[in-house]
C-alpha cells in the first residue's frame, strides 16, 4: 500500500500563514484559524506543507485499511480558501442554504473570500461537522 504523503507534522502554523502573499487571503486565513480553534477546542497542526488541521480521527476503507486524518482544517489555496468538512455536506443542507457563495467537492468547501459567506453559519457548519466526525470515528 502506498503511504499517505500528507501527514501531521510540527510545522509552524503561524509562520506558514504569515507567508501567504495575498493580504486578503492571509487575513481570511487568520480569521478561519481563530474560528476553528474556538469551535473545535483543538490546537492547529500543519498537515503536509499547506494544510492547517484541527483534531483527528481514524478512517477506515472497505478493504480494512485504516489511517489518521484531521477532523477539520483549511488550506489557503490561490484559487480559493479550502475548508475541509470531513463528513461531507449531505447532512447539512439547511446550513449550506444559509452559508452564502461557495463551491463544494466531496469534503471540500471552496470560498473565494470570507466576505462571500455568513461567518455564524460557517462556525455552525464547522462545529457540527467536527462533532460528528470525532463522535463517529474516535481516533
Amino acid at each position: 500500500m502506498a503511504e499517505l504523503k500528507t501527514k501531521k507534522n510540527d510545522g509552524d502554523v503561524e509562520a506558514f500563514l504569515n507567508g501567504i502573499e495575498d493580504e486578503g487571503r492571509r487575513a481570511d486565513s487568520f480569521t478561519v484559524l481563530q474560528l476553528m480553534r474556538e469551535v473545535t477546542g483543538a490546537e492547529p497542526r500543519m498537515w503536509g506543507g499547506s494544510i492547517v488541521g484541527f483534531g483527528e480521527y481514524t478512517y477506515r476503507y472497505e478493504s480494512g485499511r485504516t489511517g489518521q486524518w484531521m477532523a477539520t482544517g483549511f488550506s489557503p489555496r490561490k484559487q480559493a480558501l479550502t475548508l475541509y468538512i470531513m463528513p461531507g455536506f449531505g447532512r447539512y443542507e439547511e446550513l449550506m442554504d444559509r452559508l452564502g457563495k461557495y463551491k463544494t467537492g466531496k469534503s471540500c468547501l471552496y470560498v473565494k473570500t470570507l466576505e462571500d459567506v455568513d461567518l455564524a453559519t460557517l462556525r455552525e457548519l464547522v462545529g457540527e461537522s467536527f462533532k460528528r466526525i470525532t463522535r463517529e470515528n474516535r481516533a
